[in-house]
């Protein structure tokens, strides 16, 4: 094996985007595109879950936040939208027979207002031409000659009865308390007195009694035929007010219903509230001053009682509607019913009755995001309802349960007919496909965004398109080419794929809003690579407080980190913390002790509780490579202890079981380590080097520490070859490795990687199963072979009488 690999040369640490293989000079002379690129999966079933008519097919867009998931679904339904005609209004009206339940109330598009408009114009027109037909001179006549007529017929009893007593000598008389009968002189005409009276004589007083008793008959008969008369002229009274309501209400509502024919429903109403109106023709006309009464509601106009309740309006709609729902509470799904306080009492009516973004994206498509919607009280449930039923039921939460009993209003549920697309990360979706059975029959569709998208020609200049149409769209001044090529280059190190692309439009735009603004304040008119370069860097300043510190407290010696000298035992390991969008390497000193024993290798950080299962795996692993390799006949008989010194927090991964492994041997061997190189990556059970994550980070820090203490040449860092692929290192580090003064080796093997660190070659087996003289797998088994022997003595003593246990 080669004891003196060779770095990798520096182009191989950065892919660069040649500017000149664009043909443009700015992205003004690029036409548009879809912003959304590279997401033909997502896309597709996008499309198929707005296309397809059937029940449940409605869509979640599951991806990482600013992926672009929420554009690209409201643009497809947009899309698809245009190609649909609006959908119906809605209007609720007065229930005449039940105010409790409104009335839903169905209309093409644009025709709701309409509606509203002309019956507010009739009310207002029969609020002065009812008055006016009730004072004209007709009604005036015709109801004074009603009234004229009924006084006739009662004075007419009364007068017949009059003559009667006259001719009797009885005179009737009226009274402020009624009718009284007295009698009269025979020669005159004045009533006798009582005294007059008491002087005749009792045949004559027994006659004029006996008279009187039947007149008093007559009269109390007459008087009982009185309230029949009266309503008789009342019901005469109340006929001629009819008719003249219903002449005066049919004239002004016959145009209405001609303009409405062709629509059932809207007669059917019509019909019901000139009916309603000529049967409450009172409420049009004036009314007497007077005390209002307590236990009344509020006085309300004539027009409030026949007012349509536009809830949804799409007037100017040209297609179907695409509505997003920021804030989706139950309330803001379903709709509400609002109340007015009277008299410390709280009233409504169907007037009162608000709209949801049910009702608004009826007929067409409702975004939701999934965590808000989740994270609002029973508005996920009420959704699933709204939706298993196929209708919005305006309810209230604290009715719907059961908190409340009191009485209000039960609006007729609206069919409901629409497409729900739900967008949140992917941990939503699979949570609720895992607790919520009821998921995948609302949700049939998953619409999955890649994070990236692969970084070749097509791909580029693809991508170049969109920069220049997020750029028109954000109103941002025009990139000049090398821009273009550095935020390739930025979108390749965003995914740490020198490969791939970034599709997280979220960050790509804030950093060309970002670039724009420090070219506007050079004055300059277009976006150069030097304000994109710019905008990079101070996003990194604003983000890298915790890595100065880091590495301030390395430089200080207060985290040690050798950067020169070898050491046995001890090996610089590399890992990486993330801090929201912004991540960073971090050297840890990674030590190593073994003596004989029984095969075991400690992990402290498991035995402390800080490290995780990916990372106690890691170890475990390296344990096995350690037993295969070197058991043999005599047995694997070291007790091994890892240790990342100084290390206060959980660690995770097995990206150090590569360094690990090699520190153990280190110790077995007890041959020094390098310590200006850094190693990253994992091991198999072969020894086989495996790729890791977050790797040019990883070099950078090392890089970074290495650079504050000064490069000497021998600096570097070792990583899996597998990793070359996704260098995108910064331009500082390719400069040093140009330079030759900081090196990057890709290993394959757990070997390469030891003769990098040791100087020593690694050696093999031969035909006798012996390795070579001097090589570094001859020092591990010879000092194996020790501690078996140890390990054998101790075991030799334990077993023998008197012997001491262990």
């Amino acid at each position: 094996m080669n004891g003196h690999l060779a770095a990798l040369p520096p182009d191989r640490l950065h892919t660069p985007c040649d500017p000149t293989r664009f043909w443009f000079e700015t992205t003004a002379e690029l036409a548009d595109t879809d912003i959304i690129i590279g997401q033909p999966r997502a896309l597709e079933a996008i499309q198929l879950g707005l296309k397809v008519a059937q029940k449940g097919f409605n869509v979640f867009v599951l991806g990482p936040p600013g992926s672009g998931k929420l554009t690209a679904a409201r643009e497809l339904a947009e899309r698809i939208a245009a190609s649909q005609p609006p959908p119906s209004d809605w209007c609720y009206v007065n229930n005449f027979a039940n105010p409790a339940q409104p009335k839903a109330l169905r209309l093409p598009a644009g025709w709701g207002r309409h509606l509203a408009h002309d019956m507010e114009v009739v009310v207002e027109d029969l609020v002065s031409a009812l008055p006016a037909a009730f004072e004209g001179e007709e009604y005036r006549s015709r109801a004074e000659k009603i009234e004229q007529q009924a006084r006739e017929r009662e004075a007419e009893a009364i007068n017949r009865l009059r003559a009667e007593a006259l001719r009797s000598r009885i005179a009737l008389i009226e009274t402020p308390t009624g009718f009284a009968f007295a009698p009269m002189q025979r020669d005159q005409d004045e009533i006798i007195s009582p005294e007059q009276f008491q002087n005749l004589s009792d045949q004559e007083r027994q006659a004029i009694e006996a008279t009187v008793a039947d007149l008093q008959q007559q009269l109390q008969k007459i008087l009982r035929q009185f309230p029949a008369w009266r309503k008789e002229a009342r019901n005469r009274l109340k006929a001629l007010n009819r008719e003249i309501a219903e002449f005066t209400v049919s004239h002004q509502f016959a145009d209405l219903k001609a303009r409405y024919a062709s629509l059932p429903g809207v007669i059917d109403y019509l019909n019901l509230a000139q009916a309603d109106i000529i049967e409450h023709t009172e409420s049009f006309l004036p009314k007497a001053e007077g005390v209002i009464s307590l236990f009344e509601g509020p006085q309300k106009a004539p027009a409030q009682r026949y007012r349509i309740n536009l809830v949804v309006d799409h007037s100017e709609l040209t297609a179907a509607p695409v509505v997003q729902e920021d804030l989706p509470t139950h309330g803001n799904l379903i709709g509400r019913i609002e109340h007015q306080a009277h008299m410390g009492a709280l009233v409504t009516d169907f007037t009162m009755i608000r709209p949801g973004a049910l009702h608004k994206a009826n007929g067409g498509y409702l975004l939701l995001d999934a965590r808000k919607l989740l994270s609002q009280p029973f508005a996920w449930e009420t959704l699933k309802r709204a939706l298993h039923a196929g209708e919005i039921r305006i309810e209230s939460l604290e009715r719907s349960l059961s908190l409340i009993s009191t009485t209000s209003l039960e609006p007729e549920p609206i069919p409901l007919d629409l497409k729900v697309i739900l967008f949140g990360e992917r941990l939503l979706y699979f949570l609720l496909d895992i607790y919520d059975p009821e998921f995948r029959e609302f949700f049939k569709i998953a619409a999955d965004f890649e994070d990236d998208l692969p970084r070749d020609a097509d791909a580029i200049d693809l991508y170049a398109r969109m920069v220049a149409t997020l750029a028109r769209r954000e109103k941002l001044r025009p990139l000049h080419r090398e821009a273009v090529a550095r935020i390739v280059e930025h979108a390749s190190r965003r995914t740490g794929d020198s490969e791939k692309l970034s599709a997280h439009l979220r960050s790509l735009a804030d950093l060309m809003k970002e670039a724009d603004f420090y070219a506007g304040s050079e004055g300059r008119s277009l976006i150069t690579a030097a304000d994109i370069e710019h905008a990079i860097d101070r996003q990194i300043y604003r983000s890298d407080r915790l890595r100065s510190r880091v590495q301030e407290a390395i430089r200080r010696g207060l985290i040690f980190v050798d950067t020169e000298g070898a050491v046995a035992g001890q090996i610089n390991g590399l890992s990486v913390i993330q801090l929201d969008d912004f991540s960073f390497g971090q050297p840890s000193r990674i030590t190593a002790t073994t003596r004989p024993g029984t095969g075991r290798i400690l992990d402290i950080e498991k035995e402390t509780e800080l490290g995780g299962a990916l990372h106690s795996k890691g170890v475990l692993i390296l344990g096995n490579f350690l037993a295969s390799r070197y058991s043999g006949a005599q047995g694997f008989s070291v007790a091994a202890s890892l240790v990342f010194e100084q290390s206060y927090g959980g660690v995770d991964g097995d990206s150090a079981s590569l360094a690990e492994l090699c520190a153990v041997l280190s110790s077995i061997a007890e041959v020094p380590i390098r310590q200006n190189l850094a190693v990253t990556g994992s091991v198999d059970q072969h020894g086989r080097v495996q790729p890791i994550g977050g790797v040019n980070e990883k070099i950078e820090g090392f890089f970074d520490i290495c650079a504050a203490r000064s490069l000497t040449g021998n600096h570097g860092v070792i990583i899996p070859a597998a990793n070359v692929v996704h260098l995108m290192l910064r331009q500082d580090v390719v400069q040093a490795a140009a330079e030759g003064k900081f090196h990057v080796y890709a290993v394959s093997e757990v070997d390469e990687a030891l003769e990098l660190l040791t100087g020593v070659p690694i050696g093999r087996r031969d035909e006798a199963g012996v390795f070579p003289e001097g090589s570094l797998n001859r020092k591990v088994e010879e000092r194996l072979k020790a501690f078996a022997a140890v390990q054998r003595s101790l075991q030799k003593n334990a077993e023998e009488p008197g012997g001491e246990k262990h």
